[in-house]
């Protein structure tokens, strides 16, 4: 299976994308870890999004494509969960053209009103010290502003403020939600109410991909039988 997963910051993206891969045995490839991956490997193509960076500027289209060219390109016929890719209808485009006669078997779009993404995320909390995560309402430590596991004193991370979150979510709405509609007009999408409990959504997107891959095999058997 080759899914696309979709959602504004903090539709739990980065959640459910796990338990996918686990479950259907697919490749995670997220944007954002393959270009930490590029960096930190100090690869020709890491060297010249770190330029970018440095500058304060964006990382061109160009070489995102070209690092998720390569990732996608390694995972074979395992199939992979894209996280993060595309952003745009551009870098959707130039997918198309990077699977050749390969094809996106679904989009699931995470739906999340946006006022409960407000309370996610600047509800989190993590310990600078291991890195574990916690929430003021959904995930409290045992004792406040203390981390469970190494007693660190837990932070808000600064992207984390009610301002950014926002900035985040306008910024999605402008430049993402319309590679949502791209999709649609490829009858691609499936919509999911991700204002629900993880458990919840995760049993939808079950569901779905359930029901995707039972076709899949159905239709290759019927190839083999003609």
């Amino acid at each position: 299976m080759r899914v696309i997963l979709l959602g504004a910051p903090g539709a739990g993206k980065g959640t459910h994308c796990k338990k996918i891969v686990e479950r259907y045995g697919l490749t995670h490839l997220s944007s954002g870890d393959i270009l930490r991956q590029n960096r930190a490997e100090n690869t020709e193509l890491g060297r010249k999004a770190q330029s970018y960076m440095d500058s304060g500027g964006l990382v061109p289209d160009e070489l995102i494509v070209k690092m998720m060219a390569e990732a996608i390109g390694k995972t074979g016929k395992k199939g992979f969960v894209l996280d993060g890719f595309p952003r745009t209808v551009e870098q959707a485009l130039e997918l198309d053209n990077i699977l050749a006669n390969e094809k996106i078997d679904i989009v699931l779009n995470l739906e999340v009103n946006d006022e409960i993404i407000v309370r996610r995320i600047t509800g989190r909390r993590s310990c600078p010290a291991c890195g574990a995560v916690y929430h003021i309402e959904t995930m409290k430590p045992k004792v406040d502003e203390v981390c469970d596991k190494c007693g660190g004193k837990l932070m808000q991370r600064p992207d984390d403020t009610e301002n950014v979150v926002k900035n985040r979510i306008e910024h999605y709405y402008a430049q993402t939600a319309p590679v949502v509609d791209y999709y649609r007009t490829k009858k691609l999408v499936f919509d999911i109410d991700a204002n629900k409990g993880p458990n919840d959504v995760i049993s939808l997107i079950f569901k779905k991909l359930d029901n995707l891959k039972r076709k899949q095999k159905k239709q290759v058997v019927n190839n083999i039988s003609l």
